[in-house]
């Protein structure tokens, strides 16, 4: 299949599109309970970020996290409980042209099996309010021109994945929510994901990414809002959230008296630390293996173990979505607070135009 370069097409840039907001999406307090009493589900709870243009947001938490309800409820699919819902300050149904506003694919979109690629989008095009030749241009830009004309039906998971992107794209709109869009794509279709989104951010679009796995999106994603059981439970950054990473090492000593004045002189931060009879052992945070095995020779301190743990980006996601008693939380997680910003469907306007 060949490759669409990482670009869109000339048309005016995203913030000059008729009908279009600033781009801002707008998550505040936003609450959804399925039931009452005692068999009420907290699918979202208290839920507030955002999420703004030109950027590509990564929308991350483990299946079940409530991150298509969240999308959900942007799109008007589903009424929140409590809290709002906001593109640009607008509820999805106060948007007078919503495809041409808001892009959106959920998890696994349907497509008839027998329609060509060209004639799904040609079924889509009135709706949309644009001409059928918008067909051929959004499947110039997800790299689909050569299967234009095939059936659906014989397209490989990676291949709809492309397809319900082209769908999206249609109404050419400043902002796109798109579920989970790296799966079934082979490691060449992600690198042209990862492109092509970071170009569509690059016009000053607002791109939202949901993803239960950090490393699927860490190379794509400027921003990351992490959720669990329905909570914010970090906001940032990737870079702010990468300095969140901490280096451990664990130590042991026969001589536990000797150790204690070793790290108490060295300044080095303590995670834990534990005794069995003349052993004594310690975790040691944000410093290196080499530093404490340099300093434990210089002081003559004898050692029994040395073992250095780096913490990358998905051991501290992990971390963070752990369920309580799973695992221990992120050393030092920022509050939930910070100021960023589940069933298969791929999201078109209903009925027209509103």
């Amino acid at each position: 299949m060949s490759q669409a370069p990482p670009t869109t097409h000339d048309r005016p840039p995203a913030g000059g599109r008729a009908g279009a907001t600033d781009g801002v999406v707008r998550v505040e307090h936003l609450t959804k309970t399925f039931g009452a009493g005692a068999g009420a589900v907290h699918a979202v709870e208290d839920l507030s970020f955002e999420v703004r243009p030109g950027r590509v947001t990564g929308f991350l938490g483990p299946n079940g996290a409530g991150k298509t309800t969240t999308l959900r409820m942007l799109l008007g699919l589903v009424a929140p409980t409590s809290g709002t819902a906001t593109v640009g300050g607008l509820r999805y149904d106060q948007l007078e042209r919503p495809a041409h506003v808001v892009g959106a694919a959920l998890e696994a979109a349907s497509f008839h099996p027998g329609r060509t690629a060209r004639d799904h989008l040609r079924v889509y095009a009135p709706q949309v309010g644009v001409p059928d030749s918008r067909a051929d241009e959004v499947l110039a830009l997800v790299g689909l021109s050569e299967v234009a004309k095939r059936r659906v039906g014989g397209f490989s998971l990676g291949m709809r994945q492309r397809l319900a992107l082209a769908t999206t794209l249609l109404g050419d709109p400043p902002v796109l929510l798109l579920d989970e869009p790296a799966n079934g794509l082979d490691p060449e279709g992600i690198a042209w994901l990862r492109g092509f989104l970071r170009a569509l951010a690059r016009e000053g679009r607002t791109v939202l990414v949901s993803s239960h796995v950090l490393s699927e999106v860490e190379q794509t994603v400027d921003d990351v809002v992490i959720i669990a059981r329905g909570k914010l439970v970090h906001a940032s950054s990737l870079p702010d959230l990468a300095r969140l990473a901490r280096s451990r090492v664990s130590v042991v000593s026969p001589d536990g008296t000797a150790l204690d004045a070793l790290v108490a002189a060295q300044g080095w931060t303590v995670g834990s630390t534990s005794r069995d009879g003349d052993a004594t052992a310690y975790e040691l945070l944000d410093v290196a293996a080499p530093q404490v095995g340099a300093a434990a020779f210089a002081g003559r301190v004898e050692l029994h173990r040395l073992t250095g743990h780096d913490v990358g980006l998905e051991d501290l996601f992990l971390q963070l979505t752990a369920a309580p008693g799973d695992a221990s939380p992120a050393q030092d997680a920022p509050p939930a607070g910070a100021s960023y910003g589940d069933a298969p469907t791929t999201h078109a306007p209903q009925g027209g135009e509103r």
